[in-house]
């Protein structure tokens, strides 16, 4: 699989900003999980938010969120796009970091996008 990350850049505290995880190589008619990953510096990785994903029609299932994030980021597939989407919201200091998109079916990780909260 091919995967990348767009839609990072510099948000104000208590703004939003939308990610989005482009994948290309999947089968059709399979489940798949992607997980949102992010770094900040000086950190270890952490997952923040994951999903499942049918290819071949739009269901989904299995959406989680790690406590730090629950009720201010949401992952979600976005089918026009073609990719699966993570939105920031409340943006916080704290959520800077660079973000990545990982598919655990097949040990895949994307460059990352870098995510910036700052006034």
């Amino acid at each position: 699989v091919h995967i990348v990350e767009s839609g990072g850049g510099l948000v104000q505290p208590g703004g939003s900003l939308r990610l989005s995880c482009a994948v290309s190589g999947f089968y059709p008619d399979s489940w798949y999980r992607v997980d949102w990953y992010r770094q900040a510096p000086g950190k270890e990785r952490e997952v923040v938010a994951g999903i499942d994903i049918y290819v071949g029609d739009t269901d989904t299932r299995a959406t989680t969120y790690a406590a730090s994030v629950k009720g201010h980021f949401t992952i979600f597939r976005d089918d026009i796009k073609n990719s699966i989407a993570l939105l920031l919201n409340s943006a916080l200091p704290n959520d800077t970091a660079v973000y990545y998109c990982y598919i655990p079916g097949h040990g895949a990780w994307g460059p990352g996008t870098q995510v910036t909260v700052s006034s």
